[in-house]
């Protein structure tokens, strides 16, 4: 990295010439906004069955008396110890945001395919409170695209990001429904893959650094928050 070295006054010049492409920025991020909030929604007809700490729970009882739910698509498949590093560097950001989003009438669930005391294990390890809950015998991952049979991966005939890929056999998303004063429930959103990187507040922080994301692969240098050096 070699930095042109200007004085103030050139410093203060470029800024403004880049706070005016900032601002394009924040302008479409609202239109995107107005614009997916303008989406179609789907009726959930499918009665998906969750293995919850309470038992077993339908779609409808996740939004927990609030009428829009955000379902985090987190990767631990049934096979693995723990879950997903990305996955989870996602779910360090959310932890934060569950009382706001709890206070406006937003209930925030992860979901995973792995069975459940697997996944109570790695939560009481990574110590989050977010409610998350075992997919395991349900339709529901390959429903939305986040996981992927034996003979679809075979074929490599993966519907993942709304396209066709090679794919892997678990991969990230996150889901939005909405749920009707009759106790309707709709689908009203999803997004993959890099679709997500909003909600990833640490990666906002290194953008307006020197270094940036300094990755060499997407996300190659992220580790479970347990798994950093302890001097850091």
């Amino acid at each position: 990295m070699t930095p042109q070295i200007v004085s103030r006054e050139e410093w203060l010049d470029a800024r403004k010439r880049h706070l005016e492409h900032e601002k394009e920025m924040t302008r479409m991020r609202d239109r995107l906004a107005q614009e997916r909030r303008a989406l179609p929604w789907v009726k959930v007809e499918k009665p998906y069955v969750f293995h919850t700490p309470e038992g077993e729970k339908g779609l409808s009882d996740l939004f927990d008396g609030r009428s829009q739910l955000i379902i985090h698509h987190f990767m631990f498949h049934p096979d693995w110890d723990a879950g997903c590093k990305s996955c989870s560097f996602d779910a360090d950001h959310a932890e934060g945001a569950l009382v706001h989003l709890a206070n406006h009438d937003v209930s925030y669930v992860r979901v995973s395919r792995a069975p459940l005391e697997k996944i109570m294990a790695y939560k009481k390890r990574m110590g989050w409170r977010a409610r998350w809950v075992s997919s395991f015998g349900s339709d529901f991952n390959y429903d939305y695209h986040v996981s992927f049979t034996p003979e679809e991966l075979a074929k490599g005939n993966v519907f993942y990001n709304y396209r066709r890929d090679e794919g892997y056999d678990e991969l990230p998303g996150l889901s939005v429904f909405y749920k009707g004063t009759d106790g309707t429930v709709y689908h009203t959103y999803s997004s993959y893959a890099r679709g997500n990187e909003e909600v990833m507040g640490a990666y906002m922080y290194l953008d307006i650094t020197p270094k940036g994301r300094n990755e060499n692969k997407i996300m190659d240098w992220i580790r479970r928050h347990d798994e950093y050096p302890a001097s850091q």
